[in-house]
């Protein structure tokens, strides 16, 4: 079976609700990174962003038939799925458990080792250039939402702005963002 170099996204889509094998390592060689990055960012610990990886790509595997294009690009459902499955992970109990039984230095190590790879993770797609072009304060919030995890009430705790308010940025960042990239299409 030789492998695929290149595929449209409509028939990538297809090929993968058939179950083709070749279709679903194409996605892994062409997305993992992308998603690692993002995954890293939230989960922050090597070892667990790599379960987690494995857990996106087998919730792809068995929920592609539940995708509709009519609703987005591929791109952005399994980024969501990576972004949610790395939230859900994080704060999982047994996760928090040994997040309180690990020392300061252990954490702190663990995200300097990280972090310079991350970004390079994400960009490799491009999609910096594009957050780039939004306005710094929804860029900040794309990023704490998307990037590293945070709910919007968390956001608003953080950042000590009503909730109401991160709502309307974040439907105003997204709705730039989707102008942004329609441009780069």
């Amino acid at each position: 079976m030789s492998p695929i170099h290149h595929l449209e996204e409509e028939t990538l889509i297809s090929l993968l609700q058939k179950k083709d094998q070749r279709a679903f390592n194409y996605l892994y060689d062409h997305y993992a990174g992308a998603l690692y990055g993002i995954v890293i960012r939230i989960v922050s610990i090597k070892e667990y962003a790599d379960e987690v990886i494995q857990d996106v790509f087998v919730k792809i595997w068995r929920y592609i038939d539940s995708f509709d294009a009519a609703r987005g690009k591929l791109y952005t459902w399994i980024i969501n799925i990576a972004r949610n499955s790395a939230i859900d992970y994080v704060k999982s109990k047994s996760v928090q458990n040994e997040q309180k039984n690990q020392s300061l230095p252990d954490i702190v190590d663990v995200k300097e080792k990280h972090n310079f790879s991350v970004s390079t993770q994400v960009d490799h797609i491009g999609f910096k250039n594009v957050l780039n072009e939004l306005r710094a304060e929804w860029r900040e919030l794309i990023e704490m939402a998307y990037y590293e995890g945070y709910t919007q009430q968390e956001i608003a705790e953080k950042l000590n702005i009503p909730l109401g308010t991160i709502k309307t940025r974040t439907r105003g960042a997204l709705l730039e963002l989707k102008r942004i990239l329609k441009e780069y299409e």
